[in-house]
């Protein structure tokens, strides 16, 4: 899953973006409200981390624009203002939820997991397909109780997959999904990290299907 961060505290930035990447999230970061507003009107992010206090558009102006853009993308305001009437203003602007500096590290990973599953229809925390169970909380898949030994990379790619069970994904979703701006990614380590799921996966009755020049597909076959 694909997160932006709009802070313009650097220090702050990289310890958000350093958490959550370990956490196996793919995070960008921009420093100014102006350019949070560009990369917003992309749409391939599942998530806004947004400051306030930012220089050359506030963050009540990004929030404003992104909902009239009718982006529906879950937006968690951290900010440094206590006063009641600024977080009533962020969420009546549309955000999801309001985080007050200073804040721990593990209760802002909580916040972010309740967010994208919530961005997701509120799904369960743990999506079950035959088998093979995976743990949006931890992260972590299992069949029959035994847990998966897969890389990040791969629980991203079984991540995307399933929250588009059913539906095709191509292999330029998956980077978009996957990386950050200043990774560049090629479609054949895609096709790798496909390759070790579908075979790590074999025997749950959920498959990995490959629909040539269109993308992949999570299916299941009942035994």
């Amino acid at each position: 899953m694909r997160i932006l961060i709009t802070e313009d505290d650097m220090a702050l930035a990289e310890a958000l973006r350093f958490s959550l990447t370990q956490a196996g999230y793919a995070v960008d970061w921009v420093a100014n409200g102006a350019a949070a507003d560009e990369a917003l009107k992309e749409d391939i992010f599942g998530l806004l981390i947004l400051d306030l206090g930012l220089p050359r558009l506030d963050g009540f102006e990004v929030l404003r624009r992104l909902r009239r853009r009718n982006s529906s993308m879950p937006v968690l305001i951290l900010s440094g203002r206590e006063k009641p009437e600024e977080k009533v203003m962020g969420l009546d602007l549309g955000a999801d939820d309001y985080l007050v500096k200073p804040f721990s590290l593990n209760e802002l990973q909580a916040r972010v997991r309740a967010l994208l599953r919530r961005g997701q229809g509120g799904m369960s925390p743990v999506i079950s397909y035959g088998e093979l169970n995976f743990d949006t909380v931890g992260r972590t898949a299992s069949i029959d109780g035994k847990t998966l030994q897969l890389s990040l990379h791969e629980i991203g790619v079984l991540e995307v997959l399933l929250h588009r069970f059913g539906r095709v994904v191509s292999k330029e979703q998956l980077v978009e999904q996957l990386y950050s701006y200043d990774k560049e990614v090629s479609h054949n380590a895609i096709e790798v990290y496909v390759h070790r799921l579908r075979k790590k996966i074999a025997g749950t009755g959920v498959t990995v299907r490959t629909l040539y020049g269109r993308g992949y597909l999570l299916d299941y076959v009942s035994h």
